[in-house]
């Protein structure tokens, strides 16, 4: 049996996270964060948004997977020199008091009600910090994404869903995988009730506040509306949306004779276009649409009386002069996208959202996006020069070779000074930058 001896020394194992909070500190996100959210107690004696969100921040970066997890890091994060940061109480309840309230929408057809959060002065927030790391550029043109999610949440006020289950269905736009606004809404709630409201809002504040021009939008055919198209149009030079039920119009597409074949994503398939003239009064838009043959476990082509059976898929777009392949790869490309819901449910939070109430949760959600984006600042310039680690790399890497070194502070020569242990020669370049 091994002899094992128990010291009691001020000795962290995370001691790459102190780097991090000289980051978080340099960017001024505390002021940053009051600027936005103003001043958090009367006193002057509470801890501010930006502590909070600090605490938050850097329990994750070290491997938490929840709010109780800052309470066993706190410690660690304190022994750097003047720092004092909030317990996961505390967190908790500054998140709670950023909850802002709902908003109703009534259907006209079903007379049934639906709440929605926009999260205003949090998506605010997310936008400057953003633009404070300099992870879009002023004057850029940039490819906008927009995509719902599903979260199943057994909480008190989330309601079911057609996807078997209780939860909340937030919209997220993101450029590049960096999440650039959200909102909140009720899971029973169809995805196009009301998106023209909530693309509104946050197309306009991603040119307001990044100072960017949306070159291109992209969204699947949970935004194929007339009252969407119209939006969207209005605020980017072309969109790319999924046609939806193009399977009804499976016999007009068989008559068509204009059929070209490509490989798109190492597959053939055959291509063409034909206009739609009457979804919106007076415009025409092209519909690019994409057949392939139908096959069976085997890979057999299916067939029937008339032939090989394709199956069909269309987008619905505003480009009349790309060919059909280069918007259909264009368009294949989101799916880079929907990458962020995988990230944000598995290393940051999102599959065990931390409150009783949407607008609560819809709190958490926002930070952690926030969280996502700094996180790909901090990777983006430590991976040049920690080379087992590439800007792609998922947190759990990020925290194996970053963040994870012994690590100790001592006073010597009237000067604090952290003692990494460690033979790996990078942390003098990252954190002598």
């Amino acid at each position: 049996m091994t002899k094992v001896a128990i010291k009691n020394e001020n000795i962290t194992s995370f001691g790459g996270i102190y780097h991090i909070m000289d980051v978080f500190s340099k960017l001024g996100f505390e002021k940053l964060t009051e600027s936005v959210l103003g001043k958090r107690g009367s006193s002057g004696k509470a801890f501010s948004h930006g502590s909070i969100l600090g605490s938050l921040f850097f329990s994750y970066l070290c491997g938490g997977e929840c709010l109780e997890d800052i309470n066993v890091l706190i410690e660690q994060f304190r022994q750097r020199p003047d720092t004092q940061l909030p317990g996961a109480d505390t967190v908790g309840r500054g998140l709670k008091e950023l909850a802002e309230e709902n908003v109703v929408y009534k259907s006209e057809t079903s007379g049934k009600s639906y709440s929605f959060n926009t999260a205003e002065k949090l998506n605010i927030l997310l936008l400057r910090m953003i633009r404070r790391m300099g992870l879009i550029k002023v004057g850029s043109h940039v490819d906008l994404d927009f995509d719902h999610q599903f979260i199943p949440a057994h909480k008190f006020d989330a309601k079911y869903s057609y996807k078997q289950d209780h939860g909340y269905f937030p919209g997220w736009a993101s450029i590049g995988g960096i999440i650039v606004g959200g909102e909140n809404r009720d899971g029973n709630t169809n995805v196009k009730f009301h998106q023209e409201d909530t693309l509104h809002r946050i197309m306009d504040r991603v040119t307001s506040e990044l100072g960017v021009v949306i070159e291109r939008f992209r969204a699947d055919c949970g935004s194929f509306s007339k009252e969407i198209i119209q939006t969207v149009e209005s605020r980017c030079n072309t969109f790319y949306i999924r046609a939806a039920k193009c399977g009804s119009r499976h016999e007009e597409f068989h008559y068509l004779k204009e059929w070209k074949s490509v490989e798109v994503g190492y597959e053939k398939c055959d291509v063409t276009s034909v206009s739609m003239d009457n979804l919106i009064e007076g415009k025409s838009y092209r519909l690019v649409v994409q057949r392939s043959p139908l096959k069976d476990k085997h890979g057999r082509e299916q067939t029937d009386m008339f032939g090989v059976i394709y199956t069909y898929r269309c987008i619905l777009t505003n480009n009349w002069t790309s060919t059909e392949k280069d918007i259909i790869t264009f368009y294949n490309e989101r799916g880079a996208s929907e990458k962020n819901f995988d990230i944000q449910n598995n290393d940051f939070g999102w599959s065990h959202l931390p409150f009783s109430f949407m607008a609560e949760n819809m709190v958490f959600m926002m930070v952690t996006a926030m969280l996502k984006n700094f996180y790909l600042y901090l990777v983006r310039h430590i991976s040049e020069k920690v080379k087992p680690l590439k800007k792609t790399s998922r947190l759990k890497a990020f925290i194996l070779h970053f963040v994870s070194v012994p690590a100790k502070w001592v006073r010597t020569g009237r000067q604090n000074v952290l003692n990494l242990y460690t033979n790996k020669t990078y942390y003098s370049e990252v954190f002598l930058e």
